[in-house]
Protein backbone atom coordinates (compact mmCIF):
# COMPACT_ATOMS: atom_id res chain seq x y z
CA UNK A 1 0.00 0.00 0.00
CA UNK A 2 2.62 2.67 0.79
CA UNK A 3 4.37 1.81 -2.54
CA UNK A 4 0.90 2.17 -4.22
CA UNK A 5 0.47 5.78 -2.51
CA UNK A 6 4.37 6.47 -3.63
CA UNK A 7 2.94 5.57 -7.19
CA UNK A 8 0.24 8.26 -6.79
CA UNK A 9 1.93 10.97 -5.23
CA UNK A 10 4.23 10.89 -8.47
CA UNK A 11 1.51 10.33 -10.84
CA UNK A 12 2.55 6.77 -11.91
CA UNK A 13 -0.99 6.58 -12.66
CA UNK A 14 -1.19 2.88 -14.10
CA UNK A 15 1.37 1.84 -11.34
CA UNK A 16 -1.05 2.98 -8.34
CA UNK A 17 -3.72 1.51 -10.12
CA UNK A 18 -2.25 -2.23 -10.39
CA UNK A 19 -0.90 -2.05 -7.06
CA UNK A 20 -4.55 -0.68 -5.89
CA UNK A 21 -6.12 -3.32 -7.88
CA UNK A 22 -3.97 -6.38 -6.35
CA UNK A 23 -4.52 -5.78 -3.52
CA UNK A 24 -8.24 -7.02 -3.98
CA UNK A 25 -11.23 -5.65 -1.79
CA UNK A 26 -8.64 -4.92 0.77
CA UNK A 27 -8.85 -1.10 0.85
CA UNK A 28 -10.17 1.76 3.01
CA UNK A 29 -12.56 4.21 1.79
CA UNK A 30 -9.14 6.98 1.06
CA UNK A 31 -7.62 3.72 -1.12
CA UNK A 32 -10.70 3.02 -3.31
CA UNK A 33 -10.51 7.24 -3.87
CA UNK A 34 -6.97 7.04 -4.71
CA UNK A 35 -7.92 3.70 -7.37
CA UNK A 36 -10.89 6.12 -8.81
CA UNK A 37 -8.17 8.69 -9.91
CA UNK A 38 -5.92 6.40 -11.14
CA UNK A 39 -8.40 4.46 -13.02
CA UNK A 40 -9.98 7.51 -14.45
CA UNK A 41 -6.50 9.02 -15.33
CA UNK A 42 -5.51 5.84 -17.15
CA UNK A 43 -8.81 5.70 -19.07
CA UNK A 44 -10.50 2.90 -17.24
CA UNK A 45 -14.12 4.92 -16.06
CA UNK A 46 -16.05 1.99 -15.25
CA UNK A 47 -13.45 0.73 -13.03
CA UNK A 48 -13.36 4.54 -11.94
CA UNK A 49 -16.93 4.50 -11.14
CA UNK A 50 -16.98 1.40 -9.21
CA UNK A 51 -13.98 2.85 -6.91
CA UNK A 52 -16.47 5.57 -6.48
CA UNK A 53 -19.02 3.33 -5.65
CA UNK A 54 -17.15 1.32 -3.06
CA UNK A 55 -15.86 4.52 -1.42
CA UNK A 56 -19.57 6.21 -1.00
CA UNK A 57 -20.42 2.82 0.82
CA UNK A 58 -17.41 2.25 2.77
CA UNK A 59 -18.35 6.39 4.17
CA UNK A 60 -21.60 5.79 4.65
CA UNK A 61 -20.91 2.78 7.21
CA UNK A 62 -18.28 4.99 8.61
CA UNK A 63 -20.88 7.54 9.44
CA UNK A 64 -18.89 10.36 6.83
CA UNK A 65 -22.07 11.40 5.12
CA UNK A 66 -20.15 14.56 3.80
CA UNK A 67 -17.64 12.09 2.35
CA UNK A 68 -20.19 9.82 0.72
CA UNK A 69 -22.07 12.46 -0.90
CA UNK A 70 -18.47 13.53 -2.55
CA UNK A 71 -18.03 10.53 -3.69
CA UNK A 72 -21.31 9.62 -5.36
CA UNK A 73 -20.71 13.58 -7.12
CA UNK A 74 -17.16 12.29 -8.66
CA UNK A 75 -19.18 8.95 -9.72
CA UNK A 76 -21.87 11.34 -11.24
CA UNK A 77 -19.03 13.62 -13.00
CA UNK A 78 -17.35 10.75 -14.64
CA UNK A 79 -20.58 9.28 -15.90
CA UNK A 80 -21.65 12.91 -16.99
CA UNK A 81 -18.25 13.37 -18.93
CA UNK A 82 -19.01 9.91 -20.58
CA UNK A 83 -22.90 11.27 -21.70
CA UNK A 84 -23.82 8.46 -19.58
CA UNK A 85 -26.77 10.79 -18.55
CA UNK A 86 -29.12 8.53 -16.74
CA UNK A 87 -26.25 7.18 -14.22
CA UNK A 88 -25.13 10.42 -13.75
CA UNK A 89 -28.34 11.48 -13.09
CA UNK A 90 -29.24 8.43 -10.43
CA UNK A 91 -25.65 9.77 -8.85
CA UNK A 92 -26.33 12.89 -8.55
CA UNK A 93 -29.99 12.37 -6.94
CA UNK A 94 -28.48 9.73 -4.42
CA UNK A 95 -25.83 12.74 -3.23
CA UNK A 96 -28.35 15.30 -3.28
CA UNK A 97 -30.67 13.13 -1.09
CA UNK A 98 -27.69 12.98 1.35
CA UNK A 99 -27.13 16.86 1.43
CA UNK A 100 -30.49 17.29 2.42
CA UNK A 101 -30.42 14.68 5.35
CA UNK A 102 -27.30 17.00 6.40
CA UNK A 103 -29.52 20.14 6.21
CA UNK A 104 -28.86 23.35 4.72
CA UNK A 105 -26.58 24.35 7.67
CA UNK A 106 -23.93 22.07 7.26
CA UNK A 107 -21.41 23.11 4.76
CA UNK A 108 -20.46 20.07 2.37
CA UNK A 109 -18.81 20.69 -0.87
CA UNK A 110 -20.99 18.29 -2.43
CA UNK A 111 -23.74 20.63 -2.11
CA UNK A 112 -21.49 22.85 -4.55
CA UNK A 113 -20.63 19.61 -7.33
CA UNK A 114 -24.70 19.17 -7.25
CA UNK A 115 -24.85 22.60 -9.30
CA UNK A 116 -22.30 21.28 -11.81
CA UNK A 117 -24.86 19.84 -14.15
CA UNK A 118 -27.26 22.90 -14.12
CA UNK A 119 -24.16 24.98 -14.87
CA UNK A 120 -23.33 23.17 -17.82
CA UNK A 121 -26.80 23.19 -18.98
CA UNK A 122 -27.24 27.50 -18.83
CA UNK A 123 -23.93 27.48 -21.02
CA UNK A 124 -25.53 25.09 -23.15
CA UNK A 125 -28.53 26.75 -23.72
CA UNK A 126 -27.02 30.23 -23.68
CA UNK A 127 -28.12 31.36 -20.49
CA UNK A 128 -25.35 33.41 -19.42
CA UNK A 129 -26.58 35.62 -16.62
CA UNK A 130 -28.28 31.60 -15.06
CA UNK A 131 -24.85 30.04 -15.19
CA UNK A 132 -23.77 33.30 -13.67
CA UNK A 133 -25.67 33.14 -10.63
CA UNK A 134 -25.04 29.19 -10.25
CA UNK A 135 -21.33 30.08 -10.75
CA UNK A 136 -21.35 32.78 -7.72
CA UNK A 137 -22.88 29.83 -5.55
CA UNK A 138 -20.70 27.40 -6.27
CA UNK A 139 -17.70 29.63 -5.51
CA UNK A 140 -19.64 30.81 -1.99
CA UNK A 141 -19.87 27.27 -0.80
CA UNK A 142 -16.23 26.57 -2.01
CA UNK A 143 -15.13 29.25 0.07
CA UNK A 144 -16.90 28.17 3.36
CA UNK A 145 -15.51 24.48 3.05
CA UNK A 146 -12.16 25.34 1.90
CA UNK A 147 -12.60 23.35 -1.21
CA UNK A 148 -10.09 24.43 -4.10
CA UNK A 149 -10.94 21.79 -6.82
CA UNK A 150 -14.97 23.08 -6.36
CA UNK A 151 -13.18 26.76 -5.97
CA UNK A 152 -11.80 26.06 -9.43
CA UNK A 153 -15.00 24.31 -10.94
CA UNK A 154 -16.68 27.62 -10.16
CA UNK A 155 -14.64 30.00 -11.32
CA UNK A 156 -14.29 28.08 -14.41
CA UNK A 157 -17.54 28.54 -14.82
CA UNK A 158 -17.47 32.01 -14.55
CA UNK A 159 -15.29 32.62 -17.10
CA UNK A 160 -17.39 30.59 -18.90
CA UNK A 161 -20.75 32.42 -18.34
CA UNK A 162 -18.51 35.82 -19.26
CA UNK A 163 -17.60 34.18 -22.46
CA UNK A 164 -21.38 33.33 -23.49
CA UNK A 165 -22.22 36.85 -22.25
CA UNK A 166 -20.16 38.22 -24.52
CA UNK A 167 -17.61 39.62 -22.51
CA UNK A 168 -14.60 38.08 -23.88
CA UNK A 169 -12.48 40.40 -22.07
CA UNK A 170 -13.40 39.51 -18.70
CA UNK A 171 -14.04 35.63 -19.61
CA UNK A 172 -9.95 36.01 -20.62
CA UNK A 173 -8.95 37.44 -17.41
CA UNK A 174 -11.03 34.75 -15.67
CA UNK A 175 -9.79 32.03 -17.51
CA UNK A 176 -6.11 33.07 -16.83
CA UNK A 177 -6.79 33.12 -13.32
CA UNK A 178 -8.51 29.83 -12.64
CA UNK A 179 -5.47 28.60 -14.94
CA UNK A 180 -2.53 29.74 -12.46
CA UNK A 181 -4.47 27.97 -9.68
CA UNK A 182 -4.44 24.63 -11.71
CA UNK A 183 -0.48 25.92 -12.50
CA UNK A 184 0.78 26.25 -8.99
CA UNK A 185 -0.55 22.66 -8.15
CA UNK A 186 -3.53 23.89 -6.34
CA UNK A 187 -6.28 21.34 -8.24
CA UNK A 188 -6.22 17.53 -8.12
CA UNK A 189 -5.62 15.92 -11.26
CA UNK A 190 -8.97 15.10 -12.61
CA UNK A 191 -10.28 18.48 -12.63
CA UNK A 192 -7.08 20.25 -13.71
CA UNK A 193 -7.45 18.05 -16.97
CA UNK A 194 -11.16 19.11 -17.55
CA UNK A 195 -10.12 23.08 -16.42
CA UNK A 196 -7.55 22.72 -19.18
CA UNK A 197 -8.93 21.78 -21.87
CA UNK A 198 -12.28 23.72 -20.61
CA UNK A 199 -9.94 26.66 -20.81
CA UNK A 200 -8.21 26.19 -24.24
CA UNK A 201 -11.57 25.62 -25.70
CA UNK A 202 -12.80 29.02 -24.81
CA UNK A 203 -9.10 30.98 -25.90
CA UNK A 204 -10.29 29.15 -28.93
CA UNK A 205 -13.75 29.62 -29.32
CA UNK A 206 -13.11 33.34 -28.61
CA UNK A 207 -10.36 33.31 -31.58
CA UNK A 208 -7.69 34.12 -29.24
CA UNK A 209 -5.22 31.92 -30.41
CA UNK A 210 -2.02 33.34 -28.88
CA UNK A 211 -3.72 33.18 -25.23
CA UNK A 212 -4.38 29.62 -26.48
CA UNK A 213 -1.43 28.58 -27.47
CA UNK A 214 0.13 29.39 -24.44
CA UNK A 215 -2.48 27.58 -22.48
CA UNK A 216 -2.01 24.57 -25.21
CA UNK A 217 2.05 24.48 -24.10
CA UNK A 218 0.94 24.48 -20.52
CA UNK A 219 -1.38 21.61 -21.24
CA UNK A 220 1.05 19.61 -23.48
CA UNK A 221 3.68 20.01 -20.48
CA UNK A 222 1.36 18.41 -17.82
CA UNK A 223 0.58 15.64 -20.69
CA UNK A 224 3.82 14.78 -20.56
CA UNK A 225 4.43 14.97 -16.85
CA UNK A 226 2.21 12.16 -16.67
CA UNK A 227 3.38 9.38 -19.13
CA UNK A 228 0.21 7.29 -18.29
CA UNK A 229 -2.08 9.94 -18.47
CA UNK A 230 -5.07 8.90 -21.29
CA UNK A 231 -7.89 11.52 -21.45
CA UNK A 232 -7.03 15.01 -22.54
CA UNK A 233 -4.09 14.34 -24.45
CA UNK A 234 -6.30 13.96 -27.40
CA UNK A 235 -7.91 16.93 -27.19
CA UNK A 236 -4.71 18.54 -26.33
CA UNK A 237 -3.38 17.31 -29.74
CA UNK A 238 -6.78 18.57 -31.64
CA UNK A 239 -6.22 22.24 -30.36
CA UNK A 240 -2.45 22.08 -31.19
CA UNK A 241 -3.16 21.37 -34.00
CA UNK A 242 -5.72 23.96 -35.12
CA UNK A 243 -2.69 26.42 -33.65
CA UNK A 244 -0.02 24.95 -35.85
CA UNK A 245 -2.28 25.34 -38.86
CA UNK A 246 -2.54 29.24 -38.06
CA UNK A 247 1.08 29.64 -37.48
CA UNK A 248 2.04 27.98 -40.66
CA UNK A 249 3.53 24.32 -39.46
CA UNK A 250 1.18 22.26 -41.54
CA UNK A 251 2.92 18.77 -41.64
CA UNK A 252 3.18 18.81 -38.19
CA UNK A 253 -0.92 20.16 -37.36
CA UNK A 254 -1.66 17.28 -39.75
CA UNK A 255 0.41 14.46 -37.90
CA UNK A 256 -1.42 16.03 -34.10
CA UNK A 257 -4.49 15.92 -36.03
CA UNK A 258 -4.14 12.27 -37.60
CA UNK A 259 -2.53 11.21 -33.92
CA UNK A 260 -5.51 13.28 -32.29
CA UNK A 261 -8.11 11.24 -34.31
CA UNK A 262 -6.59 7.82 -33.10
CA UNK A 263 -6.81 8.40 -29.20
CA UNK A 264 -10.17 10.24 -29.24
CA UNK A 265 -11.50 6.67 -31.12
CA UNK A 266 -10.82 4.43 -28.62
CA UNK A 267 -12.58 5.06 -26.18
CA UNK A 268 -15.70 7.23 -28.21
CA UNK A 269 -14.63 11.18 -27.04
CA UNK A 270 -17.15 14.25 -27.61
CA UNK A 271 -13.94 15.74 -29.87
CA UNK A 272 -13.09 13.40 -32.02
CA UNK A 273 -15.68 14.79 -34.79
CA UNK A 274 -13.44 18.32 -34.00
CA UNK A 275 -10.46 15.95 -35.03
CA UNK A 276 -11.67 14.92 -38.08
CA UNK A 277 -12.67 18.44 -38.95
CA UNK A 278 -8.90 19.95 -38.97
CA UNK A 279 -8.05 16.98 -41.14
CA UNK A 280 -10.86 18.46 -43.30
CA UNK A 281 -9.18 21.81 -43.10
CA UNK A 282 -5.37 20.44 -43.86
CA UNK A 283 -6.71 18.37 -46.81
CA UNK A 284 -8.62 20.98 -48.44
CA UNK A 285 -6.04 23.96 -47.89
CA UNK A 286 -3.61 21.77 -49.46
CA UNK A 287 -5.97 20.81 -52.70
CA UNK A 288 -6.45 17.26 -51.67
CA UNK A 289 -10.96 17.67 -52.14
CA UNK A 290 -11.48 14.14 -52.28
CA UNK A 291 -9.97 13.66 -48.84
CA UNK A 292 -11.30 16.97 -47.04
CA UNK A 293 -14.96 16.06 -48.16
CA UNK A 294 -14.37 12.85 -46.27
CA UNK A 295 -12.70 13.65 -43.39
CA UNK A 296 -15.74 16.41 -43.09
CA UNK A 297 -18.35 13.59 -43.87
CA UNK A 298 -16.74 12.04 -40.75
CA UNK A 299 -16.77 14.81 -39.05
CA UNK A 300 -20.51 14.96 -39.53
CA UNK A 301 -20.68 11.93 -38.29
CA UNK A 302 -19.02 12.52 -35.23
CA UNK A 303 -21.65 14.87 -34.50
CA UNK A 304 -19.48 18.03 -35.63
CA UNK A 305 -20.76 20.81 -38.12
CA UNK A 306 -18.35 20.86 -40.72
CA UNK A 307 -18.51 24.68 -41.06
CA UNK A 308 -17.16 26.78 -42.25
CA UNK A 309 -14.88 24.19 -44.31
CA UNK A 310 -17.45 22.87 -45.84
CA UNK A 311 -18.65 25.83 -47.58
CA UNK A 312 -14.83 26.70 -48.74
CA UNK A 313 -14.78 23.30 -49.79
CA UNK A 314 -17.49 23.34 -52.05
CA UNK A 315 -16.21 27.04 -53.18
CA UNK A 316 -12.70 25.21 -54.19
CA UNK A 317 -14.55 22.73 -56.30
CA UNK A 318 -16.20 25.60 -58.12
CA UNK A 319 -19.37 24.76 -56.89
CA UNK A 320 -20.62 28.11 -55.91
CA UNK A 321 -24.31 27.78 -55.57
CA UNK A 322 -23.86 24.71 -53.23
CA UNK A 323 -21.13 27.27 -51.79
CA UNK A 324 -24.16 29.49 -51.15
CA UNK A 325 -26.50 27.25 -49.79
CA UNK A 326 -24.15 26.20 -47.48
CA UNK A 327 -22.82 29.69 -46.01
CA UNK A 328 -26.49 30.41 -45.85
CA UNK A 329 -27.19 27.47 -43.61
CA UNK A 330 -24.52 28.03 -40.98
CA UNK A 331 -25.13 31.45 -41.15
CA UNK A 332 -29.08 30.60 -40.51
CA UNK A 333 -28.20 27.79 -37.75
CA UNK A 334 -25.73 29.29 -35.81
CA UNK A 335 -26.01 32.44 -33.50
CA UNK A 336 -24.18 35.50 -32.20
CA UNK A 337 -20.91 34.75 -30.48
CA UNK A 338 -16.94 34.97 -30.96
CA UNK A 339 -17.06 31.38 -32.98
CA UNK A 340 -19.07 33.60 -35.84
CA UNK A 341 -16.61 35.52 -37.10
CA UNK A 342 -15.31 32.56 -39.08
CA UNK A 343 -18.46 31.72 -40.24
CA UNK A 344 -18.81 35.29 -41.66
CA UNK A 345 -15.53 35.41 -43.51
CA UNK A 346 -16.23 33.04 -45.35
CA UNK A 347 -19.82 33.57 -46.31
CA UNK A 348 -18.24 36.76 -47.18
CA UNK A 349 -15.65 34.90 -49.72
CA UNK A 350 -18.71 33.08 -51.14
CA UNK A 351 -21.07 35.59 -51.69
CA UNK A 352 -18.16 37.54 -53.31
CA UNK A 353 -17.91 34.73 -55.84
CA UNK A 354 -21.62 33.99 -56.48
CA UNK A 355 -21.79 38.16 -57.03
CA UNK A 356 -23.64 38.65 -54.84
CA UNK A 357 -21.62 41.90 -53.61
CA UNK A 358 -24.52 43.36 -51.53
CA UNK A 359 -24.90 40.63 -49.68
CA UNK A 360 -21.39 40.55 -48.87
CA UNK A 361 -21.22 44.26 -48.00
CA UNK A 362 -24.29 43.08 -45.14
CA UNK A 363 -22.10 40.46 -43.70
CA UNK A 364 -18.86 42.30 -43.99
CA UNK A 365 -20.68 45.13 -41.94
CA UNK A 366 -21.94 42.27 -38.91
CA UNK A 367 -18.82 40.85 -38.95
CA UNK A 368 -17.09 44.87 -37.73
CA UNK A 369 -19.96 45.28 -35.56
CA UNK A 370 -18.77 42.04 -33.87
CA UNK A 371 -15.15 42.92 -34.05
CA UNK A 372 -15.73 46.29 -32.18
CA UNK A 373 -18.06 44.30 -29.37
CA UNK A 374 -15.08 41.45 -28.84
CA UNK A 375 -12.17 43.28 -29.59
CA UNK A 376 -9.69 40.54 -30.24
CA UNK A 377 -7.29 41.05 -32.49
CA UNK A 378 -7.95 37.47 -34.79
CA UNK A 379 -11.64 39.02 -35.12
CA UNK A 380 -10.58 42.48 -36.25
CA UNK A 381 -8.16 40.62 -38.72
CA UNK A 382 -10.97 39.33 -40.54
CA UNK A 383 -13.29 42.39 -40.07
CA UNK A 384 -10.50 44.52 -42.09
CA UNK A 385 -9.81 41.96 -44.47
CA UNK A 386 -13.77 41.48 -45.18
CA UNK A 387 -14.30 44.71 -45.39
CA UNK A 388 -11.20 45.05 -48.08
CA UNK A 389 -12.39 42.24 -50.40
CA UNK A 390 -15.96 43.52 -50.46
CA UNK A 391 -14.78 47.32 -51.25
CA UNK A 392 -12.07 45.86 -54.16
CA UNK A 393 -15.42 43.93 -55.54
CA UNK A 394 -17.20 47.13 -55.61
CA UNK A 395 -15.07 48.97 -57.03
CA UNK A 396 -13.63 51.16 -54.40
CA UNK A 397 -10.10 50.01 -54.86
CA UNK A 398 -7.92 52.80 -53.02
CA UNK A 399 -10.47 52.14 -49.67
CA UNK A 400 -10.20 48.60 -50.56
CA UNK A 401 -6.00 49.13 -50.70
CA UNK A 402 -6.16 50.58 -47.15
CA UNK A 403 -8.45 47.98 -45.44
CA UNK A 404 -6.31 45.22 -46.70
CA UNK A 405 -3.36 46.51 -45.91
CA UNK A 406 -4.42 47.01 -42.10
CA UNK A 407 -5.13 43.17 -42.52
CA UNK A 408 -2.06 42.25 -43.73
CA UNK A 409 -0.17 43.89 -40.55
CA UNK A 410 -2.80 42.52 -38.40
CA UNK A 411 -2.44 38.70 -39.33
CA UNK A 412 1.57 39.23 -39.12
CA UNK A 413 1.44 40.60 -35.94
CA UNK A 414 -0.72 37.90 -34.96
CA UNK A 415 2.05 35.25 -37.01
CA UNK A 416 -0.33 33.64 -39.16
CA UNK A 417 1.66 33.28 -42.86
CA UNK A 418 -1.03 31.58 -44.92
CA UNK A 419 -3.26 34.58 -43.53
CA UNK A 420 -0.82 37.02 -44.45
CA UNK A 421 -0.69 35.59 -48.15
CA UNK A 422 -3.97 35.60 -48.54
CA UNK A 423 -3.93 38.90 -47.98
CA UNK A 424 -1.42 39.67 -49.91
CA UNK A 425 -3.02 38.54 -52.85
CA UNK A 426 -5.97 40.52 -53.07
CA UNK A 427 -3.84 43.69 -52.34
CA UNK A 428 -1.68 42.11 -55.55
CA UNK A 429 -5.21 42.25 -57.36
CA UNK A 430 -6.16 46.10 -56.70
CA UNK A 431 -2.90 47.24 -57.17
CA UNK A 432 -3.40 46.00 -60.49
CA UNK A 433 -6.59 47.46 -60.81
CA UNK A 434 -5.35 50.95 -60.43
CA UNK A 435 -2.73 49.98 -62.64
CA UNK A 436 0.33 49.57 -60.09
CA UNK A 437 1.68 46.87 -61.75
CA UNK A 438 5.32 47.27 -59.60
CA UNK A 439 3.76 47.02 -56.79
CA UNK A 440 1.11 44.43 -57.57
CA UNK A 441 4.22 41.87 -58.53
CA UNK A 442 6.02 42.91 -54.95
CA UNK A 443 2.62 41.46 -53.43
CA UNK A 444 1.96 38.91 -55.46
CA UNK A 445 5.23 37.32 -55.66
CA UNK A 446 5.32 37.18 -52.12
CA UNK A 447 1.75 35.68 -51.60
CA UNK A 448 2.93 32.98 -54.16
CA UNK A 449 6.21 32.25 -52.30
CA UNK A 450 4.38 31.96 -49.02
CA UNK A 451 1.56 29.64 -50.63
CA UNK A 452 4.72 27.43 -52.32
CA UNK A 453 6.05 26.93 -49.11
CA UNK A 454 3.04 25.90 -47.16
CA UNK A 455 1.51 23.48 -50.09
CA UNK A 456 -1.79 25.83 -50.33
CA UNK A 457 -2.34 23.97 -53.62
CA UNK A 458 -5.90 25.55 -54.30
CA UNK A 459 -4.49 29.00 -53.53
CA UNK A 460 -1.34 28.54 -55.49
CA UNK A 461 -2.95 27.43 -58.57
CA UNK A 462 -5.34 30.38 -58.40
CA UNK A 463 -2.07 32.71 -58.34
CA UNK A 464 -0.75 30.72 -60.91
CA UNK A 465 -3.95 31.37 -63.21
CA UNK A 466 -4.51 34.78 -62.25
CA UNK A 467 -1.16 35.56 -63.40
CA UNK A 468 -0.24 33.55 -65.99
CA UNK A 469 0.72 35.13 -69.39
CA UNK A 470 -1.79 33.25 -71.95
CA UNK A 471 -5.47 33.32 -71.54
CA UNK A 472 -7.59 30.31 -70.75
CA UNK A 473 -9.42 29.04 -73.21
CA UNK A 474 -13.05 30.54 -72.64
CA UNK A 475 -16.49 29.92 -74.59
CA UNK A 476 -18.03 33.09 -76.49
CA UNK A 477 -21.00 32.73 -73.88
CA UNK A 478 -18.20 32.66 -71.20
CA UNK A 479 -16.33 35.55 -72.32
CA UNK A 480 -19.45 37.38 -72.40
CA UNK A 481 -20.34 36.83 -68.65
CA UNK A 482 -16.15 37.47 -67.87
CA UNK A 483 -16.82 41.04 -69.41
CA UNK A 484 -20.33 41.86 -67.78
CA UNK A 485 -18.41 40.36 -63.94
CA UNK A 486 -15.59 42.60 -64.74
CA UNK A 487 -17.99 45.75 -65.68
CA UNK A 488 -19.59 45.44 -61.74
CA UNK A 489 -22.82 43.70 -62.75
CA UNK A 490 -24.71 41.27 -60.15
CA UNK A 491 -26.10 37.39 -62.01
CA UNK A 492 -29.51 38.88 -62.08
CA UNK A 493 -28.40 42.35 -64.08
CA UNK A 494 -25.85 39.49 -66.42
CA UNK A 495 -29.24 37.25 -66.27
CA UNK A 496 -31.45 40.37 -68.24
CA UNK A 497 -28.94 41.10 -70.39
CA UNK A 498 -28.27 38.26 -72.19
CA UNK A 499 -31.75 37.14 -71.75
CA UNK A 500 -30.95 33.81 -70.02
CA UNK A 501 -31.68 32.27 -66.68
CA UNK A 502 -29.76 33.33 -63.37
CA UNK A 503 -29.07 29.19 -62.66
CA UNK A 504 -27.39 29.48 -66.43
CA UNK A 505 -25.22 32.38 -64.99
CA UNK A 506 -24.49 30.64 -62.06
CA UNK A 507 -23.09 27.60 -64.33
CA UNK A 508 -21.17 29.76 -66.66
CA UNK A 509 -19.45 31.33 -63.69
CA UNK A 510 -18.50 27.79 -62.31
CA UNK A 511 -17.16 26.63 -65.63
CA UNK A 512 -15.31 29.69 -66.00
CA UNK A 513 -13.85 30.13 -62.44
CA UNK A 514 -12.59 26.45 -62.40
CA UNK A 515 -10.74 27.37 -66.07
CA UNK A 516 -9.15 30.51 -64.24
CA UNK A 517 -8.40 29.02 -61.50
CA UNK A 518 -10.32 31.86 -59.26
CA UNK A 519 -13.20 31.95 -56.86
CA UNK A 520 -14.23 35.40 -56.62
CA UNK A 521 -15.22 38.08 -59.27
CA UNK A 522 -12.49 40.02 -57.85
CA UNK A 523 -9.95 38.05 -59.51
CA UNK A 524 -12.07 37.29 -62.50
CA UNK A 525 -12.40 41.08 -63.51
CA UNK A 526 -8.21 41.36 -62.94
CA UNK A 527 -7.93 38.26 -65.34
CA UNK A 528 -9.94 40.16 -67.44
CA UNK A 529 -7.86 42.91 -67.11
CA UNK A 530 -4.58 41.59 -66.99
CA UNK A 531 -5.49 39.89 -70.47
CA UNK A 532 -6.93 42.63 -72.15
CA UNK A 533 -10.57 41.01 -72.20
CA UNK A 534 -12.32 45.00 -71.70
Amino acid sequence: MQAAQEAFARHSWHEAYTLLTDAGGDLDADQFEMLAVAANLIGRDQDSVRAWERAHVDHLRAGRRERAAQSACWAALILLLRGEMAQASAWMTRAERIVEELGPDVPVAARGMLLIPAVLAALHGGDAEAARELADQIVTIATAVDEPDLLAFGRLSAAQAALVAGDVARSMRMFDEVMLSVTMGDVSPIPAGIIYCAVVDGCVEACDLKRAAEWIEALRRWCDDQPDLVPYRGQCMVHRSQVLLAQGSWTEAATEAELACQRLADPLHPALGLAHYQRGELHRLRGELDAAAEAYREASRCGHDPIPGFASLRLAEGDVGGAMRAARRMLDEHGPGPARSGLLAAAIEVNLAAGETAGAHELANELASLAAAIGTEMIAAFAEYGRGTVLLASGDTSLAIVALRTACKAWRDLQMPYEVARTRFQLGLAYRAVGDNDAADLELDGARATFKSLGAAVDLARIECTTRAEPAVLTERECQVLRLVAAGKTNREIAVELVISEHTVSRHLQNMFMKLGVTSRAAATAYAYEHHMV
